[in-house]
């Protein structure tokens, strides 16, 4: 492997991590009712687990409601099923013809509990951010054993490495400190 490769591999192993933490914080319940938040609960759809996106039309009218439209009308319980299982502790209510999940507003405990559940998913996350610059910096000690690269190389590409994992964990607290300002709206 070459400097770059493992330049390349890192930085895409870095990106996944953020996507990740990212794709969480959308899931992490603030107050408002968004969407994203049933990205992960899946449907039993003549048996095939399928998120419910993809069997209904999910909306938000309003800031504390979330409405979905099956397209199948079959499909009612066992979305309310999902959803009653899901970690989103929402009682969901149908009409028959779509469901209504009301969520209430949060409490500050409730809050500050979020908040803590943000930072400590991002402190995770920058540990996996700084693990991948540790295996990075490993490969390239291997390649200056190795006699492939020369001392200045290994210096230019550790400072390169730096500066990556620097950018990263910056967008991991930006992340994180966007989701607790919306976590602390009331």
């Amino acid at each position: 492997m070459t400097v770059k490769e493992i330049m390349d591999t890192s930085k895409d192993k870095m990106t996944k991590s953020c996507q990740v933490y990212q794709r969480d914080m959308i899931a992490l319940r603030a107050g408002r009712a968004n969407p994203q938040m049933l990205d992960r609960i899946t449907v039993d759809y003549y048996g095939q687990q399928t998120p419910v996106n993809q069997v209904a039309g999910v909306s938000s009218p309003e800031a504390r409601l979330l409405v979905i439209s099956p397209w199948d009308p079959k499909m009612i319980p066992a979305i309310e099923k999902a959803i009653q299982k899901s970690d989103l502790g929402i009682n969901p209510q149908n009409d028959g013809k779509i469901i209504r999940l009301n969520f209430p507003p949060t409490n500050e405990e409730r809050r500050k509990e979020l908040t803590k559940v943000a930072r400590k998913s991002a402190e995770d996350t920058k540990v996996a951010i700084r693990s991948i610059r540790r295996d990075a910096i490993e490969q390239f000690k291997k390649l200056k054993k190795n006699s492939e690269i020369t001392e200045d190389d290994l210096h230019e590409a550790e400072e390169s490495i730096q500066k990556i994992t620097d950018k990263f964990i910056k967008d991991v607290d930006d992340i994180c400190a966007a989701k607790e300002k919306e976590i602390m709206e009331v």
